[in-house]
């Protein structure tokens, strides 16, 4: 029996050919095996490939806990392995989905494990068919260019871990006469024909229905992906010659805003969210570089996105975290000279000693906290005790950012705080040791 047909390719040639344009020197390889068709198929022809190639193959089984087979598909698994001599690791997660659906909660939990796998590459088998369905799902959640390219034949996975996908040119038919002609065994998992899951109502009716109307459907959506990665691509270096480059710690000027056309404008904010790892969707995108462009120049400005948000204060914009506005824990730590104060939710405070700079804390009680109404402090010699709000506000500290910033007493007295400095009465002479602090806030 052919494994396939005249003129179509083969997993094992399209497997060999993608190897060859992204890792020709071979290296460690792990297949994700979840024991179904696509990943049988894909550890079966890697394991063909050994005696050609100069690869070290293995397999990691990821254990969700989520079916009463699943110690059984293990099983499967691991004496698929053996019969292949392939090395398999079985990983067993825990599926948490708070904030979010079973799919997306399992996969996070796969891509945990994926991760930390001790590998030059991660081979899944995601096929065409897979690619048109995610087409369909992020064409219905209004993804951007960037979301409709589906899934790249390669990505980085992490700084050493490259993630392969070689059979995104294959209909899963491929793959089901390839397993036929080798004698292939797979599990079959319940969960893929539930109909109240999104892909599963796009695979077994939306998809087949378009084919049975218009024959190719799947191929022209899978291309579709290719031609979206292409503009993904392009219009990624129109935003970063229109100043992405120039985003920092502080933000971006508006100016670099206001300077370009709206749509333009907008490709440049998709981009600085994009970096800022924020999954954008186009209304939200749309209303925030409105809100950016047009407000005035003292308005303060903030749209969400998920767990971030986009604000603006005076002439800068910024991505922060969405819970900086939300309620400060109370705090009220004493330091007694640890180099590394953590603060929980505010970050940590970093201590290093300082010949003849930094701040004395010599003093019975050193307390880290956070800001208090009657707060004073003189910052420079030849002034007066000044209320801290107004030295934060002088100092052009964004507003959601002050409840945050911690603040440093000794014996009741403000001697230090985050982004302001020392007070001048606790400034070391030049021949008097003292402490150079250091907040990092987990933003």
């Amino acid at each position: 029996m052919a494994s396939s047909r005249k003129g179509e390719p083969d997993p094992g040639g399209a497997l060999a050919a993608c190897l060859a344009r992204h890792l020709p020197a071979g290296g460690r390889l792990v297949v994700g095996y979840s024991g179904g068709l696509d990943s049988t198929v894909l550890l079966h022809a890697l394991a063909g490939l050994r005696g050609r190639l100069p690869i070290f193959l293995r397999a990691v089984h990821v254990h969700h806990g989520l079916s009463p087979r699943a110690d059984a598909w293990a099983d499967h698994c691991q004496s698929v392995c053996d019969a292949l001599n392939i090395p398999l690791t079985v990983s067993r997660v825990q599926v948490h989905t708070a904030g979010q659906g079973l799919e997306a909660a399992a996969r996070e939990a796969r891509y945990r494990v994926f991760g930390q796998l001790d590998a030059d590459a991660l081979l899944l088998a995601h096929h065409r068919d897979d690619q048109a369905e995610t087409v369909l799902l992020q064409l219905r959640r209004g993804a951007s260019v960037r979301g409709l390219a589906a899934m790249p034949e390669v990505r980085p996975l992490t700084e050493r871990i490259r993630l392969l996908r070689p059979f995104l040119s294959l209909a899963r038919a491929q793959l089901e006469r390839y397993a036929g002609a080798h004698g292939l065994t797979w599990v079959e998992d319940e969960s893929n024909q539930d109909p109240s899951l999104a892909r599963n109502h796009v695979r077994h009716g939306l998809l087949p229905a378009l084919e049975a109307r218009m024959p190719g459907m799947s191929r022209a959506l899978a291309g579709a992906a290719s031609q979206f990665a292409e503009w993904a691509d392009l219009l990624d270096e129109l935003a970063d010659g229109d100043g992405a480059a120039l985003i920092d710690a502080s933000g971006l000027e508006i100016r670099r805003l206001l300077a370009l056309p709206e749509p333009r404008a907008r490709n440049l904010l998709r981009r600085v969210l994009e970096q800022a790892g924020v999954q954008v969707r186009r209304q939200p995108l749309v209303e925030a570089t409105r809100q950016l462009r047009e407000a005035c120049p003292d308005a303060q400005v903030r749209v969400d996105f998920g767990d971030a948000s986009v604000v603006r204060y005076k002439r800068r914009m910024q991505v922060v975290p969405r819970a900086v506005f939300g309620s400060v824990p109370e705090m009220r730590l004493p330091w007694r000279g640890e180099a590394v104060l953590g603060l929980g939710a505010a970050g940590g405070l970093h201590f290093r000693r300082a010949q003849g700079e930094g701040v004395l804390l010599e003093g019975e009680q050193v307390l880290v906290r956070h800001r208090l109404g009657g707060d004073r402090m003189r910052l420079r010699a030849g002034q007066g005790r000044r209320p801290l709000k107004d030295l934060l506000r002088e100092a052009d500290i964004p507003p959601w950012r002050r409840p945050w910033l911690p603040v440093v007493e000794v014996d009741g007295r403000v001697a230090w705080v985050a982004e302001l400095g020392t007070a001048d009465e606790f400034r070391a002479a030049p021949t008097t040791p003292g402490w150079s602090i250091s907040w990092q806030p987990p933003w």
